[in-house]
């Protein structure tokens, strides 16, 4: 016999607008089986908008739920199909919690999208709760749901790019709105070709609206915003620039480390191979030291730097110029104070980086850009970071458009 009691808590426990429980059965090894149907007595014609209460046929299945605790749940469903008294045709009820020839709710398939989105797919589907085609097609479910619609609203856009496999030379684009911090669109290249499709799709209205484009160091994407974007300043970026000035320092660190083993090598007198011997265990283990932001270094970091500076005095200046770069662009809150610092910096830092030192003086108005709004993109650095954390842990993406998908949705996952 029914319990009514335990019928109505079941009820109210699953939480399904317009569906009641009617039967409940526990199976040892499977899990809990709800036996449910609908409240309502009609449904729409999807051919012709009419009411119908008449019932043609039943249509029983069963669909997976969220588990209840550590029991698996399985839903014993009846999609009716009635028959239209206007049209005469036959038509199946829509179910607003499960979709057509799906196994699984729709809440279901958010919470497990949800889950991939922090791991992988293998590491979900070894729960037993869903299988691994069965995510691949919540997924795919997901990615129609994916707004299409043109960034109305977008004023400044970020464009980077991100190795789909590290050292394959094989890059994705990415366009990223810098005001919302979303992703906008994910492109399977870099190419100028690729990226202007998709921006030109956004129509001549959006593109006269966007005021600023961070780039990186690249011609190809300032000819896309000059061609493209009548209205929009290109900025470039200065981390990118940051980059390239951390470079120079780090080749002039490898360079006088093979210079001071070459000195040990050809070393005649004990005293002159043992100064050169400590000038190299200054200059060992001093990357970081050297490379990253000084406010952040460790006291272990902090030791070593000052003692790289004692046996190398460019490194020393090659260090502070660095440091002095970075400081201009985060301490500085206006266009002309800006501007002159940098050109001081410039005319001191020829010497010491004249690969870094030619790249800003061609992309000066680029450079200098920053100082108007302060737009660069540590926000793009910070979204990229994140589509590498997806990317290594995307192994069970079997394509692109998998993890393209599974990226899009960590910003846009919305039914």
């Amino acid at each position: 016999m029914v319990n009514k009691k335990d019928i109505k808590i079941l009820t109210e426990i699953l939480d399904l607008e317009d569906v009641k429980v009617i039967s409940h059965r526990l199976h040892s090894g499977i899990g809990i089986i709800l036996q449910t149907e609908s409240k309502k007595s009609q449904s729409i014609c999807p051919n012709c908008g009419e009411i119908s209460h008449k019932l043609h046929q039943n249509h029983r299945h069963i669909v997976k739920d969220l588990p209840f605790g550590e029991k698996p749940v399985f839903l014993e469903i009846n999609r009716r199909q009635f028959k239209c008294e206007k049209c005469k045709k036959p038509f199946s009820e829509e179910l607003d919690f499960v979709r057509k020839k799906r196994t699984y709710t729709k809440r279901l398939a958010y919470k497990t999208i949800q889950e991939v989105l922090e791991n992988d797919i293998h590491t979900i589907a070894s729960k037993g709760i869903v299988t691994t085609e069965e995510i691949e097609r919540m997924l795919k479910d997901a990615s129609e749901e994916l707004s299409d619609s043109r960034p109305l609203n977008l004023k400044r856009l970020g464009i980077d790019e991100i190795a789909l496999v590290k050292g394959k030379g094989h890059y994705c684009a990415v366009l990223i709105d810098l005001d919302t911090s979303k992703v906008i669109a994910m492109l399977s290249d870099r190419t100028k070709a690729v990226i202007a499709e998709v921006i030109t799709g956004w129509g001549v209205e959006v593109l006269d609206r966007i005021e600023e484009v961070s780039i990186d160091l690249w011609q190809g994407y300032k000819n896309l915003v000059v061609e493209l974007m009548p209205n929009a300043q290109v900025v470039a970026d200065r981390f990118h620039v940051m980059t390239q000035i951390n470079k120079e320092l780090d080749t002039q660190r490898k360079r006088e480390k093979r210079n001071v083993e070459e000195l040990i090598k050809k070393a005649k007198l004990v005293a002159d191979k043992t100064e050169y011997e400590q000038i190299l265990e200054g200059l060992k283990s001093s990357k970081y030291s050297l490379l990253k932001n000084e406010d952040n270094l460790s006291e272990e970091q902090l030791n070593k730097l000052i003692e790289v500076k004692s046996v190398s005095p460019i490194l020393k200046v090659m260090h502070e110029l660095k440091e002095k770069f970075r400081k201009i662009f985060n301490k500085t809150n206006d266009w002309y104070t800006g501007v002159f610092k940098l050109g001081m910096w410039l005319s001191r830092a020829k010497k010491y980086f004249p690969k870094s030192n030619n790249t800003i003086i061609r992309w000066f108005d680029e450079v200098i850009a920053y100082f108007d709004n302060g737009t660069n993109s540590g926000t793009v650095e910070g979204i990229n970071n994140k589509l590498k954390l997806i990317k290594r842990s995307g192994y069970g993406f079997r394509n692109f458009e998998n993890f393209r998908v599974r990226c899009l949705l960590n910003w846009h996952i919305n039914y």
